[in-house]
């Protein structure tokens, strides 16, 4: 018993709309505080407190440490998704929802109770429904952008992009900012912050992620954080649930 984290990765075929799978469950008995941090990820989480029904809801980007509240009894299953997902797998804009979620149909991809069974199943699930989108009309300056993007791990400037892929700053901004609200700048920082989860979390406070020296990465997670790298790594309480989670790929 206790605060259940699980974490599984996509195959390469839908590698292009997802970054990783997750369940989480608490099972202490207790009302658990926690801090979910920025990670650049689009999430569609299915949710249900105690003997309650399911839930369905999209959150969009986060720009800063959120608190919430892991009830007792609570199930989660999340997608977090690329921002790629959003245009081709929801076909709809998310900047109404920066920092934010909002409800969607419980009929979306139809769901059932032997699909919440285990992560193993979800993913089974989301992985099928996700395979039947067509993925030949994905604009090819956008898949390749989204490849620079997260394969550098946010450390390319936006001229660099732009110059890499044809396609001007000026339009590549306004499309960020139409469809999710925020800039291409503004992303990428936000990918180099969680590329730095993983050293932190193991007492590695010093920068790894293209940060200019030590103190622009302290400014760097305390902007994102709201704490210090050393007050992160030491995870009181595990009251950041994104560094719990690190531990949880660790594991296979």
């Amino acid at each position: 018993m206790g605060l259940i984290i699980k974490s599984a990765l996509p195959d390469s075929s839908i590698a292009h709309f997802v970054h990783s799978f997750w369940l989480l469950e608490n099972r202490t008995g207790k009302d658990i505080p926690s801090t979910v941090l920025p990670n650049g990820m689009v999430d569609m989480i299915l949710m249900k407190m105690g003997d309650g029904d399911w839930e369905i809801f999209v959150r969009g980007v986060d720009t800063a440490p959120s608190q919430v509240t892991i009830t007792a009894g609570m199930q989660l299953f999340s997608i977090g998704f690329k921002l790629l997902a959003v245009e081709y797998l929801f076909r709809d804009s998310i900047k109404d929802v920066l920092n934010e979620g909002r409800t969607i149909s419980n009929d979306f991809w139809q769901f059932s109770a032997v699909d919440m069974d285990s992560l193993e199943n979800f993913c089974k699930k989301a992985t099928q429904k996700i395979k039947t989108i067509s993925t030949e009309s994905i604009d090819n300056r956008k898949k390749e952008l989204f490849e620079l993007i997260y394969s550098s791990n946010g450390a390319m400037t936006v001229k660099e992009l732009s110059e890499q892929v044809f396609w001007s700053s000026r339009q590549i901004n306004r499309y960020f900012n139409q469809q999710f609200g925020i800039s291409l700048k503004a992303y990428c920082n936000i990918l180099r912050f969680r590329a730095s989860f993983k050293h932190i979390s193991e007492g590695k406070l010093f920068p790894e992620q293209n940060f200019t020296d030590q103190n622009h990465f302290i400014k760097e997670i305390k902007k994102y954080a709201g704490v210090t790298p050393k007050e992160l790594s030491k995870n009181k309480d595990e009251r950041f649930i994104d560094i719990a989670a690190i531990k949880s790929f660790d594991k296979g």
